[in-house]
């Protein structure tokens, strides 16, 4: 279904990431479930999403959190079944929520039966063409094939063991060892990935994310990485052509079915070109997610973003956190505001409060940008990075293989009480939370934060209801306005206004009407420093 102008909605939706272990448990064991997504579907109808997108559900033997996947067309018994996915979908969309679900393509897991055929099989198996497997190098086969490095730290190559017990070939992992490579050159992948798309447009959802959507095609010669190469495995015209198929598949479906791509590159202009007309819609802005709290590189960011995406007629994608990557109530609280993996590390100073103030701000610069915005589960409650968990409770292999890890914003929703399991699970759980969540958390549950007028709830509660009323915001374009050093300010035509201040005085508003909304206090006509304000202009 398009918008009431025509446009179809997810060029200015808001769309909701649900990580599902970690949302609400409405089994009792401590891992959230589908039952908990539906038992608090009223949550997210309130605050005003136009869909959710959900973190993979499906069958795994959760080396990395579901994410390596052993049967694309089921459910995980720990979420529930598939018919209570077909329900939450029917539910939701009664609730006027879209649902997108994630499919993971780039690998499987170790326990797919591909691959546990092709190991049964030996060198000889059929099964192996559909993975990369190739022997190693060295007078025994004893070094890998090349020096490509995971994407999860350490060596990309894992040795098999033939079926007579000798060593056998290597396969590729660009992330665990738990999670092969598929080889997308061989056709009975391409159509796998076909069939399992139709599977899930069948049962009604409204759009896929695709996991690692740069990452399919390998160069078939396999070389080694060097410095002055981009890439060691993208050919760029060949995963073009995956996703113009997928594109023929979702517009054979009735109304307007989303294909958004996770694409990892530094070039903002490389990264458009997956957006081409027959090509996925939108894909994630990871430049914005990652830029400093800085006037001159937000704004660098937000003009490459528009000048990108406007050469290929897509909208853009705006997002402050998800469940990779430290939450920004934390990194915004930090001397270095940007995100990296190498510098995600415990022990680095964070003044929250500072960090919730720009985390506020934030909010009201990402919910006006001209397109479609993203809100990772918590952000709406202000939450921050749980960095204390002990190490024998943490599960993510990025911290076993590279010492910093995304378990910390993971950690299970606050809902109610005063006290861990903060209403995740329900009465009389058998286990607690699967991670275990701050007792300082009582002051950020759903409950604790409805109907606080000072609350980032209600913040995120009351931008998204003003931006679902007002026409100029969602898709569209903006101008910049004349403002002091350290200050960002846009219009969005018609009569509507952003100003977010990033220095460290107060200034001036700029002449206006009314104010809508603002993060923060203002004092009189000033704007104290990291605060964002909206206002009716003209």
């Amino acid at each position: 279904m398009s918008t009431a102008d025509g446009d179809p909605w997810w060029r200015g939706a808001v769309i909701y990431q649900v990580y599902p272990r970690s949302f609400a448990d409405g089994g009792g064991d401590g891992v959230g479930d589908i039952a908990g997504i539906r038992a608090h579907l009223d949550h997210l109808s309130a605050l005003g999403v136009d869909a959710i997108w959900l973190s993979p559900w499906y069958p795994s033997p959760m080396a990395d959190a579901g994410y390596d996947v052993s049967d694309y067309r089921d459910i995980d018994p720990i979420f529930g079944t598939l018919a209570e996915a077909e329900a939450l979908i029917r539910e939701a969309h009664a609730a006027n929520i879209r649902i997108i679900v994630d499919v993971v393509p780039n690998h499987c897991s170790d326990a797919h039966p591909w691959f546990q055929a092709a190991l049964a099989g030996g060198p000889d198996a059929p099964e192996r063409d559909l993975f990369w497997f190739r022997p190693g190098r060295g007078p025994n086969g004893d070094e890998p094939p090349n020096n490509w490095r995971s994407e999860f730290g350490g060596g990309t190559w894992t040795r098999t063991t033939d079926p007579d017990g000798s060593p056998g070939d290597w396969y590729l992992h660009l992330f665990s060892p738990e999670q092969p490579d598929l080889n997308w050159d061989h056709p009975k992948v391409r159509a796998e990935f076909e069939s399992i798309l139709r599977f899930w447009l069948d049962r009604g959802v409204d759009g896929v994310r695709i996991d690692s959507a740069a990452l399919l095609l390998k160069d078939p010669a396999l070389p080694d990485h060097h410095a002055d190469r981009p890439s060691p495995y993208v050919d760029l015209d060949e995963v073009h052509d995956v996703y113009r198929s997928w594109r023929r598949i979702t517009d054979e479906y009735p109304g307007d079915r989303i294909l958004i791509g996770e694409v990892w590159l530094p070039d903002t202009r490389r990264f458009a070109n997956y957006l081409r007309p027959d090509e996925l819609h939108t894909a994630f802005n990871f430049e914005f997610l990652g830029c400093a709290w800085d006037p001159d590189l937000l704004r660098a960011c937000v003009d490459a973003t528009l000048d990108a995406h406007a050469l290929v007629g897509a909208p853009a994608t705006w997002v402050l956190s998800n469940h990779d990557v430290t939450r920004h109530v934390t990194r915004y609280g930090r001397e270095d505001t940007t995100f990296s993996f190498a510098t995600k590390r415990h022990g680095v100073v964070t003044d929250l409060e500072l960090g919730t103030r720009r985390a506020r701000a934030g909010a009201l610069l990402t919910l006006s940008l001209p397109g479609a915005t993203y809100v990772y589960q918590g952000e709406e409650l202000g939450l921050w990075e749980v960095e204390d968990i002990p190490e024998a409770l943490r599960q993510d292999p990025m911290w076993a293989r590279s010492g910093h890890g995304r378990d910390g914003c993971r950690v299970p929703l606050p809902w109610s009480g005063d006290a861990a399991p903060f209403g995740f699970s329900p009465a009389g759980a058998t286990s607690p939370p699967w991670l275990p969540q701050p007792a300082d958390w009582k002051d950020r549950t759903v409950q604790a934060q409805t109907g606080d007028p000072h609350s980032m709830l209600e913040l995120y509660r009351d931008a998204i209801r003003i931006r679902r009323a007002e026409p100029s915001l969602g898709d569209g374009g903006l101008r910049w306005l004349p403002s002091p050093d350290g200050v960002l300010a846009f219009a969005r035509d018609p009569g509507f206004a952003c100003v977010v201040n990033l220095s460290t005085g107060s200034v001036v508003l700029p002449e206006h009407r009314s104010c809508l909304l603002a993060s923060g206090p203002l004092d009189g006509e000033l704007l104290p420093p990291d605060t964002a304000v909206w206002l009716r202009i003209d």
